[in-house]
């Protein structure tokens, strides 16, 4: 019966926080879009650059 009650008393309180995280998830991730989209961006021309400063031992036939 404790149990029940505790875990009743646990329902009330933290309903008001899941819907409040229902909420913010979205505008949270609509907020990090750009951050992520950065990161894309700057990770894309790493790659680029390695490709180009590698290109010639490949030509040559070195392993990867």
């Amino acid at each position: 019966m404790l149990k029940l009650l505790l875990w009743l008393l646990l329902f009330v309180l933290c309903w008001p926080l899941a819907l409040l995280a229902l909420v913010l998830y979205p505008l949270v991730w609509l907020l990090l879009l750009p951050f992520r989209l950065a990161g894309i961006a700057v990770e894309s021309v790493f790659q680029l650059l390695r490709a180009v400063l590698f290109l010639p031992a490949r030509l040559l036939g070195a392993r990867a």
